[in-house]
């Protein structure tokens, strides 16, 4: 659909509040590919340490739980994955779902669209529950849990206070106000804008 390729679109928000979703459907609109920091996170489990990462459900696994537990202790991890991912975002042609990037890249020779998805925790461990089978009293605590690591984590790394600086991005979406699919729609409008693709 896209004929020049020169721009990139960077989704971050808190966990569980849809950004693999909107990001997939960015991804197949505009016919570019799309990147999860997690995913990059898992190869570099596998090249580096040599962790066995095939299985789908890999990092619900106890190997996982050791591979977190030094990445906590290492923060070369953290940085090698935003470091390729930021290598990815300024070739262009892609979408990727990543806590840090938009804080991280700045690029005038590419567009780069910026999207925070805001989601209350209630919203979030409900979306997280329905999708990964679990109760919502985990869902719950998995996602309060997640946002606290975030923070600390990510202020420990670069300095920036996750999900309360947002002067980094373009657009900011409340996903507790409409649904994903209305929300995808607005995303679509969003890049064709910016790119200069008619509706």
């Amino acid at each position: 659909m896209v004929a020049n390729k020169l721009f990139s679109i960077v989704i971050s928000g808190w966990p569980a509040v849809g950004k693999t979703t909107i990001a997939c459907k960015l991804a197949e609109e505009f016919d570019i590919v799309m990147y999860n920091g997690g995913d990059i996170l898992k190869m570099l489990a596998e090249e580096d340490k040599g962790y066995s990462v095939k299985r789908d459900d890999w990092w619900d696994t106890i190997e996982a739980k050791k591979f977190m537990e030094e990445r906590k202790s290492d923060p070369s991890f953290d940085k090698k994955v935003d470091d390729k991912l930021i290598q990815i975002v300024k070739k262009g042609g892609a979408v990727i779902t990543s806590y840090t990037l938009p804080w991280l890249v700045v690029d005038e020779s590419v567009i780069i669209i910026k999207f925070w998805l805001r989601g209350s925790p209630e919203n979030r461990a409900k979306r997280m529950a329905n999708r990964d089978g679990i109760s919502f009293a985990e869902a719950e605590r998995i996602t309060k849990l997640r946002d606290e690591e975030n923070k600390r984590i990510y202020y420990r790394l670069y300095g920036f206070r996750f999900g309360e600086d947002l002067t980094v991005f373009d657009y900011v979406l409340n996903t507790d106000r409409l649904s994903l699919d209305s929300l995808v729609e607005i995303s679509k409008l969003i890049v064709r804008r910016h790119i200069g693709v008619p509706p």
